[in-house]
């Protein structure tokens, strides 16, 4: 059952990854489209926009799949000196402070996306709505709360570290 949660998760960060690659890709070209017709004298319009809504899904979608593989800066020169239950007590205590965390801001996020969408906010050049963006990234921070829900998994099944 665990098991197979546990592959639910990765493949969702999976997913979430590819979106945030895809929008990397985009953001990297649509950058360099802009410079070169610059030069041109015919920016793209909107593209200050395009680039902060597509820096937003990059990062935000990508934290899931960073957190899975433990990609993330962390320094355990001191945790890794005591024996393995106080490291794993101190990564229980951690990874429940962050999905408590993720919870408040994902949840906070799909309240601002709601008042975003209510509102009629959008970009200023192109009209583009906020809100997708905003949703999107509140999924992105739920899909956080279940990996580190997976850690935990790990942890109590002796597969962490």
């Amino acid at each position: 059952m665990f098991t197979t949660f546990l592959k639910r998760i990765r493949g969702t960060c999976s997913l979430l990854n590819l979106i945030a690659g895809i929008s990397l890709v985009f953001l990297m070209l649509l950058t360099m489209a802009d410079v070169i017709l610059r030069a041109f004298k015919h920016p793209i319009p909107g593209t200050y926009e395009l680039v902060g809504l597509a820096g937003a899904v990059a990062i935000g979608f990508s934290m899931p799949i960073t957190s899975w593989f433990r990609g993330h800066i962390y320094v355990d020169f001191f945790t890794s000196r005591f024996p393995r239950r106080v490291r794993n007590g101190f990564n229980i205590v951690t990874r429940l402070l962050a999905i408590g965390l993720f919870l408040l801001v994902g949840w906070n996020l799909f309240r601002f996306g709601l008042d975003l969408k209510n509102a009629g906010e959008v970009t200023l050049t192109l009209q583009l709505p906020f809100y997708p963006v905003v949703y999107g990234v509140g999924i992105a921070f739920f899909v956080q709360c279940l990996v580190l829900i997976g850690d935990l998994v790990k942890i109590f099944r002796g597969e962490y570290e």
